[in-house]
């Protein structure tokens, strides 16, 4: 048995919820490099890593962090190292049909779903989660205001494994805005597992930015699983900027006819971070479309991974399936590694698929350049430009507005090599 394993087993055996789920966790253990699914992420150096539970008792907010919740409008709700905040939530006259609770409804030990090696951290999640964002939006709702979620990681004296398990469910013809803030008081070594399971129903629309800001000593994972109803349109938006090592599985089925996904994202690998997405987008009705544009950034010694991958079943004609995923390499020793996967079993789709890996566009520099622009600034303004391209599927101008200024400021930090 692996050390990480070990020590969630003694921390949890008494708090998890599903003990069934925690004992396959420790017999089936860590994926190793010959995992397909786990080829380009190491867990070796995380599974010698010990974790404690988090307790409520333990953490507290300086002033800053409780000023720049404070800043985040309402309605929101603030987790702390995985433990609901309601000091720092805002949760009162919320919209009508706009339910949202904080406690994790009891799973059944017989409905699991997971017993892969390469869905290990789901497993988890369903063990020891108990708490995360549940929201509910009744049918024929349209929620006006933009619901915030705040996610506190705080240093403790034990580095903590803290779970979360979301579940965001649209009824018919309703509507709702969500950014997820992902942030870090102080330096931390956390293991943060999310897991969320989003609904959307007959015409539900749901506007979706995440916003990943964690600490740069964090292990941040996620899956994300989506089902989409006829006529459901989901906007996503993915900023993966903090954290020492992220991985995020995004997995959305599009189940009725006329469901459309747009889903973005800006992969961010500076200083020694490694950042690794993977997308598994299911076309299964008809005149369904997918849209998906992911860029990369590696700098120094950081390394960006991307799996992007689409499926039209048997059965799905008209389907719209797009995907790009252009990265750039910033520094000699930094590295990115792509895989774009295309399968058909329709007639009468459009679908394309392309990845590029490459350097700053020497053209473009030397006509900033030779316009008066400083050679750092140039370099900047093209980094700033290729990453902000993303954004664009938030649609609405406040909402984009209210993301960049996070792409921005970490774009700002990164030294482009030469």
């Amino acid at each position: 048995m692996t050390a990480i394993l070990e020590s969630l087993q003694t921390a949890f055996a008494e708090l998890a919820p599903s003990k069934l789920a925690l004992e396959q966790v420790v017999a089936t253990g860590l994926p190793a490099a010959r995992n397909e699914q786990w080829k380009y992420t190491s867990l070796r150096s995380l599974s010698t890593r010990r974790f404690a539970a988090p307790s409520a008792s333990l953490t507290t907010l300086d002033s800053a962090t409780t000023e720049a919740i404070a800043a985040i409008s309402a309605p929101r709700i603030v987790f702390i190292n995985g433990v609901f905040d309601a000091g720092n939530s805002a949760l009162t006259d919320l919209p009508n049909g706009l339910n949202i609770q904080s406690d994790v409804p009891s799973h059944a030990d017989n409905d699991l779903g997971f017993a892969n090696a390469h869905e290990i951290f789901a497993q988890l999640n369903i063990a020891i989660a108990r708490h995360g964002l549940q929201i509910k939006v009744d049918n024929n709702t349209e929620v006006t205001s933009c619901m915030n979620a705040v996610f506190v990681s705080v240093k403790t004296e034990q580095d903590l494994a803290i779970h979360l398990r979301h579940k965001i469910v649209l009824g018919e013809n309703s509507k709702l805005d969500l950014i997820e803030h992902h942030i870090a008081q102080n330096s931390h070594q956390h293991l943060v597992n999310h897991f969320c399971e989003i609904t959307l129903e007959r015409g539900a629309q749901l506007m979706h930015a995440r916003i990943q800001q964690d600490d740069i000593g964090a292990s941040h994972f996620l899956r994300t699983e989506g089902t989409l109803q006829a006529n459901a349109g989901y906007h996503r938006l993915d900023l993966e900027l903090g954290s020492h090592l992220s991985r995020h599985d995004l997995q959305v089925k599009l189940l009725g006819d006329g469901a459309t996904l747009n889903a973005n994202g800006s992969l961010i690998a500076s200083g020694r971070r490694h950042v690794d997405t993977r997308l598994d987008i299911q076309h299964v009705a008809k005149n369904t479309s997918c849209n998906l544009l992911w860029r990369g950034l590696a700098t120094e010694r950081g390394r960006a991974v991307f799996h992007g991958g689409i499926l039209i079943e048997n059965g799905a004609d008209g389907t719209a399936a797009h995907l790009s995923n252009k990265n750039l390499l910033l520094s000699d020793n930094a590295e990115i590694d792509t895989q774009p996967v295309l399968v058909i079993h329709a007639d009468e789709v459009t679908a394309s698929h392309g990845a590029t890996v490459g350097r700053l566009d020497a053209g473009h520099l030397f006509y900033l350049r030779a316009r008066g622009i400083p050679e750092a600034q140039a370099k900047a303004m093209l980094t700033n430009a290729f990453c902000r391209e993303t954004l664009k599927v938030l649609v609405r101008e406040e909402l984009i507005n209210s993301v960049a200024p996070h792409l921005e400021k970490m774009l700002q930090a990164i030294e482009v090599q030469e």
